[in-house]
């Protein structure tokens, strides 16, 4: 693989560029980024000794594939920037929320090759899940390059319809702050019933994280899983039974629908 450049030297920047460096993507010495704030460069050539520039157009002239790393509110400003330094043999690969292929495409030219990209939050521990789609001029060979590369952050999947990136924005973008939700009424709960805060947390964290080993590692499916620990009268059916008195579920389907609609919004601008 050849240069790797970042325009954007945020947390998401670094959480790629470890997992790249890492999985042997990519040398060190392959990458460059870019960004508006001088401490961010040094902190990310102190922690990977990769190059730093102030200077986005420098840093799509020297590389081949380019990830987009800066906020939607400023990506029109950086696409206008950047499209001079544009040809057909270089990728751009964009992680801002919720911007649309076409607006990527129109803002880099009618030749640009784009791959539009909704990674999530945990991939700043190699524990993400990104959704992968390719524009009008990307090929399959950028889709799986794509792929490829951020799985070295979590894992990656490729998808066709670019219209489906709503609802992956409104289930995996925006879930990892409905399970931080839960975790909180956990403790909660815990703390209320006379446990100590560290001990209520303790126990949270642990059950999350051992029913997610559960949930992957079993290949039982979640209802399954739940009717295993929900025995007749017991505690566990006491609880669920509440929840479901409270709509629960419709609850978080519902989360999940308000966070997609949301998604469709900003993607019209």
């Amino acid at each position: 693989m050849t240069k790797l450049g970042f325009i954007g030297a945020g947390n998401m920047a670094g959480a790629l560029i470890k997992g790249l460096i890492a999985a042997k993507l990519y040398k060190p010495k392959d990458i460059i980024a870019s960004d508006t704030v001088p401490a961010q460069l040094k902190k990310l050539a102190k922690a990977y000794n990769v190059a730093g520039s102030n200077d986005n157009r420098a840093v799509v002239r020297a590389a081949q594939t380019i990830i987009l790393a800066v906020k939607p509110q400023i990506l029109n400003q950086v696409l206008a920037e950047i499209q001079p330094e544009v040809t057909k043999d270089k990728l751009f690969i964009s992680i801002a929320a919720g911007v649309t292929l076409r607006r990527l495409e129109n803002g880099l030219g009618s030749n640009a090759r784009v791959v539009r990209v909704m990674p999530n939050t945990p991939a700043l521990l190699g524990k993400g899940i990104a959704v992968v789609v390719r524009g009008t001029k990307a090929n399959p060979k950028d889709e799986k390059l794509t792929v490829t590369m951020f799985r070295g952050v979590g894992e990656a999947l490729a998808v066709n319809d670019e219209a489906l990136m709503d609802p992956v924005t409104g289930l995996s973008g925006s879930g990892p702050a409905y399970v931080y939700l839960f975790a909180e009424a956990l403790i909660t709960g815990g703390v209320q019933e006379g446990l100590e805060p560290k001990v209520a947390t303790l126990l949270t964290y642990q059950t999350i994280e051992g029913a997610v080993a559960m949930l992957k590692e079993t290949g039982k499916t979640p209802k399954e899983l739940r009717d295993m620990v929900t025995s007749p009268g017991g505690t566990t059916l006491a609880g669920l039974s509440r929840l479901a008195e409270g709509g629960f579920t419709d609850t978080v389907v519902a989360g999940v629908g308000a966070a997609t609609r949301r998604s469709k919004e900003l993607g019209q601008g």
